[in-house]
């Protein structure tokens, strides 16, 4: 992956340049690892959801649409992908 995914991915990285990192992700249309992003089990929630809504933002409706039968992901995520569909 990426270093930028890296850098969204990374606990010991400061909250504000996780968040660039996901802004950046969405800006270079990389929606697979938003995706991932998504996906991630042991990434904060806090950076899963705004994963989810940058994929809304990159009108990503196909990847929205798998997350929101994705029976493995937290209810609240597939009601959110749901709802950005």
């Amino acid at each position: 992956m990426s270093k930028v995914f890296q850098t969204a991915v990374r606990s010991n990285v400061r909250r504000e340049k996780r968040y660039a990192a996901i802004d950046r992700l969405a800006g270079e249309g990389d929606r697979t690892s938003l995706e991932v992003l998504v996906r991630t089990g042991g990434l904060h929630g806090e950076f899963r959801r705004y994963a989810l809504d940058a994929l809304g933002d990159c009108n990503a409706s196909d990847a929205l649409a798998d997350l929101a039968g994705e029976t493995a992901l937290e209810p609240s995520l597939r009601r959110r992908a749901d709802e950005l569909e």
